[in-house]
């Protein structure tokens, strides 16, 4: 993979590490209140995962006004962040709040020409 893109609206950043991506969409991104349970969580990955996970595809449907792609699409966002991810090096950028890990050469702003 030619890095991991922050997909999240007017963002443009890209990591060398989805572990950096979603510290990034962590920290640098507001909430998202779930249509469906009114909860708040983080926006992007974290949103998509709970959206998914703690709810039924029909309730995601109605709330988001979603079909088979897009529910197909986040799956498969799930399914390549879970494949990639190590858990305890993204607790450990978590946990520790090291923004600095985000600013490594792999951290860079995406262009778009």
């Amino acid at each position: 993979m030619n890095g991991w893109h922050c997909a999240i609206v007017d963002c443009g950043s890209t990591f060398g590490t989805v572990e950096a991506l979603l510290a990034h969409q962590v920290s640098e991104h507001g909430t998202h209140e779930c249509e469906v349970c009114g909860e708040a969580v983080p926006e992007g990955y974290f949103a998509i995962k709970h959206g998914l996970e703690d709810h039924t595809r029909a309730e995601y449907v109605r709330a988001y006004d979603g079909d088979a792609a897009a529910i197909r699409e986040r799956e498969s966002v799930l399914s390549d962040v879970a494949d990639a991810l190590d858990t305890n090096v993204l607790e450990d950028l978590l946990s520790d709040e090291r923004t600095d890990a985000l600013d490594t050469p792999e951290a860079t702003q995406a262009t778009t020409s």
